[in-house]
């Protein structure tokens, strides 16, 4: 018997479970995880397409990141080189592969540098496009993979993200629900909840900005 069939096997007697039963059990676990019940959701975010837009731009800014808003994917380029050259950063980013970004214009932005592929040493600034946003905490929810790679909204001094203005929720609930449809049971490897830039206040309650990742955060808001 493997050491893990030992372990199991006496949790097993302990709990005095019958292990006929198993294939019920497992039935049971399966339905339970289909039904993703709905607990009580704050009204703070169930607000028209507008309002929730500008309560999802006022929680953010309030924890010290920055927002910004384009009518269309078109207009992205020139408004991250105009983002990146007012706070005085290289005129370059890294992004994923992710197709939205790969069709936008990037040649109007001028001397703007866009490399492709996970952050590297060095790199200032990062972009990746975000699943969706939650309105009542201001936060970017961004799935990892090839097309936005996690590292881009970790490891440069500025992350930016791009949230298309329909996808943003009021509750965290709903932006659930959605990846649940989009992706089934086979979620991406992470979904990384992102609110503000990283922030430390660990050595005597002084508030250091980019203690752990970026030390700013710009959503861009598309549409």
């Amino acid at each position: 018997m493997k050491a893990r069939e030992h372990i199991l096997g006496k949790i097993q007697r302990a709990l005095e479970v019958d292990p006929s039963h198993d294939a019920a059990r497992r039935r049971a676990v399966a339905e339970r995880l289909q039904r993703h019940g709905r607990h009580t959701v704050p009204a703070r975010g169930q607000l028209p397409d507008e309002e929730r837009i500008a309560l999802f731009r006022r929680m953010l800014e309030a924890v010290a990141g920055t927002t910004g808003r384009v009518t269309s994917r078109a207009e992205v380029p020139t408004a991250l080189a105009a983002h990146l050259e007012a706070r005085g950063l290289p005129l370059r980013l890294r992004r994923g592969s992710d197709p939205r970004l790969e069709e936008m214009p990037w040649e109007r932005a001028g001397a703007l540098e866009v490399a492709t592929g996970p952050a590297e040493d060095g790199d200032t600034a990062g972009l990746v496009y975000a699943f969706a946003g939650i309105a009542e905490t201001g936060t970017s929810v961004a799935v990892s993979g090839a097309d936005n790679p996690t590292t881009l909204s970790f490891l440069p001094e500025e992350a930016i993200i791009l949230v298309d203005a329909d996808t943003i929720a009021g509750d965290m609930e709903t932006v659930l629900s959605a990846l649940r449809t989009r992706y089934g049971t086979a979620l991406p490897r992470t979904v990384n909840f992102i609110t503000g830039p990283s922030r430390s206040a660990d050595i005597e309650q002084t508030l250091l900005l980019g203690a752990h990742g970026p030390r700013a955060l710009h959503v861009l808001i598309v549409g």
